[in-house]
C-alpha cells in the first residue's frame, strides 16, 4: 500500500473514507446519551419516586441541549477545527455520565443529561460531523452523508440492549459510570483522525454549487425556513412516542423491559436501513417526495400501535415503524439544499435539524405527560398521529408550491451540491 494513500486530501479518496468511518463511530458513541436516558427511565423513576412525565424530563433536557448545542458547535468547528472541538466535547460527554451516576437528587441527574451529556457533549457528534462529511465527498456525497447520519440509529440498534443488561447486572448508577469511562477511553483517539482541515474542499464545493432561487417556491426564504422547522417539530413529536416510551410501554403491558429494549434496538436497526434506502430513493424522486412518502408511512405505522399489544405483533410494528421513519429527517437536508444558497446551507440545515430534535424533546415529555393524565399510552399514540398529519400537510403544501412555481420539485432538492 502506498504510504501516501491516506495522506491525500482528495475528495472521495481513501483518507476521506477513513475519516467518514471515524465520524460514524463518534456519532454512534454520541448516541449513548439518548438511549441510556431512555432505558434507565423506569429504574430512575422508581428510585426518585417520579411520575412518567417527570422521569421523561432528563430526555427532554438532553434533546434540547443536543439540538441547541449542534448550532453552536457548527460555529466552533469552523473556528477551531473539527478534531480539537470534538476532542474537548468528548471529555465533557464522558464526565457527564459519571456525574449522572453520582447524582444525589433527580435534578442533578436531569441537569447532567441536559448540560454535559447533551448540550456540551453529544451535540458535537451530530450536525458538525454531517457537515464535515459533506466537505470530503463530491461524487458520493449523498451516500456519505447517509452513512454518517445513520450513526445515531446504529447507536439505537446496539446500545439499548447493552444498557439494559448493564442496569440489570449492576444497577443504573454503575451502568452510567461504566458508560462514562468507556466514552472517555474510546472517543478522544477517534478525534485524532479528523485533524486535517477541509477548507480547500469547502471553497471548491461552494464554487461549483448551482445557484438557488431568491424566492424558493414563490415564498420568502424565511417563510420556507419556518415551514420546514414546523414540519421538523411535528414529525418528531410523533416519532418520539415509540422511541422514548416503548420500554415503559412494554413494562405496562407485562411484557418486560428487556423486550422493550429489544424492540427499540430493532426499531433503530430498521432506521439505519431506512436512512440508506431513503438516500437512494431521494436521488431518484427528490427530497419532497421522499419526505411525503416517509411521513405517510410513519403515520400508518403509528396507527398499528393502537390495535396490537401482544409481544410478537409489537416486534413487527416496531420494525415497520423504524423502517418508515428513518428517512424523514435527512429529506429536510435535501430540500434545504435546493431551496437556499450554498453559503447558507450549513446554518439553515443545522437549524432545521435542531427543530427536529426539539420536536423529539417535546414529544418525549408530552407522551409521558399524556400517559400520566389518562393512565395509558393510547391517547399518546393518537396525539402522535395528529402531529404526523400536520407534518404531512406542510410537506404536501410546500411540494405543491414547488410544482406550481417551478413546474416540478426543485431539481437541486435531488441533485448533488
Amino acid at each position: 500500500m502506498s504510504p501516501s494513500l491516506f495522506a491525500s486530501s482528495e475528495p472521495d479518496g481513501a483518507y476521506a473514507w477513513m475519516r467518514l468511518w471515524a465520524a460514524l463511530a463518534l456519532m454512534t458513541l454520541g448516541g449513548f446519551g439518548m438511549f441510556a436516558c431512555t432505558v434507565a427511565l423506569l429504574p430512575v423513576a422508581t428510585e426518585f419516586g417520579l411520575s412518567r412525565g417527570e422521569a421523561s424530563l432528563p430526555y427532554t433536557l438532553f434533546t434540547i441541549g443536543f439540538g441547541a448545542g449542534g448550532i453552536a458547535y457548527g460555529w466552533a468547528t469552523a473556528r477551531f477545527g473539527t478534531a480539537r472541538t470534538i476532542f474537548i466535547a468528548s471529555l465533557i460527554y464522558g464526565a457527564g455520565f459519571i456525574m449522572a451516576s453520582m447524582a444525589g437528587s433527580f435534578w442533578v441527574y436531569a441537569l447532567a443529561f441536559g448540560l454535559p451529556i447533551g448540550l456540551l457533549g453529544a451535540a458535537a457528534t451530530f450536525s458538525p460531523l454531517v457537515a464535515d462529511a459533506s466537505l470530503w465527498f463530491e461524487k458520493r456525497r449523498g451516500f456519505a452523508i447517509g452513512i454518517v447520519i445513520s450513526g445515531n440509529y446504529v447507536a439505537g440498534a446496539i446500545w439499548p440492549p447493552i444498557v439494559q443488561a448493564l442496569i440489570d447486572a449492576v444497577g443504573w448508577r454503575d451502568a452510567l459510570f461504566l458508560i462514562g469511562c468507556f466514552c472517555l477511553t474510546a472517543m478522544p483517539p477517534l478525534t485524532l483522525m479528523l485533524r486535517r482541515p477541509a477548507l480547500a474542499l469547502s471553497i471548491e464545493s461552494q464554487a461549483r454549487t448551482v445557484p438557488a432561487p431568491k424566492r424558493p417556491f414563490g415564498l420568502h426564504r424565511e417563510t420556507v425556513q419556518g415551514a420546514l422547522c414546523c414540519a421538523g417539530v411535528a414529525c418528531c413529536v410523533a416519532m418520539a412516542m415509540p422511541q422514548v416510551h416503548i420500554v415503559a410501554y412494554c413494562s405496562d403491558l407485562g411484557l418486560g423491559a428487556v423486550h422493550g429494549a429489544n424492540m427499540l434496538a430493532l426499531m433503530m436497526a430498521a432506521g439505519v436501513a431506512s436512512r440508506l434506502l431513503s438516500g437512494w430513493i431521494s436521488d431518484k424522486i427528490g427530497g419532497f417526495r421522499t419526505l411525503i412518502l416517509g411521513s405517510f408511512l410513519q403515520m400508518l405505522a403509528l396507527m398499528l400501535f393502537l390495535p396490537f399489544d401482544d409481544l410478537y405483533p409489537l416486534y413487527v410494528v416496531s420494525f415497520l415503524f423504524g423502517l418508515s421513519q428513518g428517512g424523514i429527517v435527512p429529506s429536510y437536508a435535501m430540500i434545504v439544499r435546493g431551496a437556499f444558497p450554498a453559503k447558507d446551507a450549513g446554518w439553515r440545515i443545522g437549524t432545521v435539524m435542531s427543530f427536529t430534535l426539539f420536536g423529539m424533546a417535546f414529544g418525549g415529555w408530552l407522551s409521558g405527560a399524556i400517559h400520566d393524565w389518562t393512565g395509558s399510552y393510547e391517547a399518546a399514540v393518537l396525539n402522535g398521529i395528529g402531529w404526523n398529519v400536520l407534518n404531512l400537510a406542510i410537506a404536501v403544501w410546500l411540494f405543491l408550491r414547488a410544482k406550481r412555481y417551478l413546474g416540478a420539485p426543485p431539481a437541486a432538492a435531488a441533485a448533488p451540491a
